[in-house]
């Protein structure tokens, strides 16, 4: 199974990216999938996440900014992100949990992971 995140760059303040997470090895129609970031000397913290039934879970910092959605004949997720802020610079990381759990904040409920892009915006 391999996540391959992409879509990360360099961008001003006020502007827009949209991260693509693409999921190989299995399907993950059934799966709930997230997306979490990790800033610079922080720990790495939820960002959003979508159930199997596409209800959707934000991070209060980026509630009403970013949306998380979902292409399951594609077996990918993305992640819309408006209105960036340079407190939004960070690796950006997609995972993906075992089908049919409850949806999660928590790192542990995510059993695959991809390998991060990188999101820099500047003031």
């Amino acid at each position: 199974v391999q996540l391959q995140a992409s879509g990360g760059g360099l961008v001003q303040a006020g502007g827009s990216l949209r991260l693509s997470c693409a999921a190989s090895g299995r399907t993950f129609s059934l799966s709930n999938m997230a997306w979490f970031r990790q800033a610079p000397e922080k720990e790495r913290e939820f960002v959003a996440t979508i159930g199997y039934g596409r209800n959707t879970i934000y991070a209060s910092s980026v509630k009403g900014r970013f949306t998380i959605s979902r292409d399951n004949a594609k077996n990918t997720w993305y992640l819309q992100m408006n209105s960036l802020k340079p407190e939004d610079t960070a690796v950006y990381y997609c995972a993906a949990g075992q089908p049919i759990l409850s949806q999660s904040s928590q790192e542990s409920a995510y059993a695959y992971w991809g390998q991060g892009t990188l999101v820099t915006v500047s003031s």
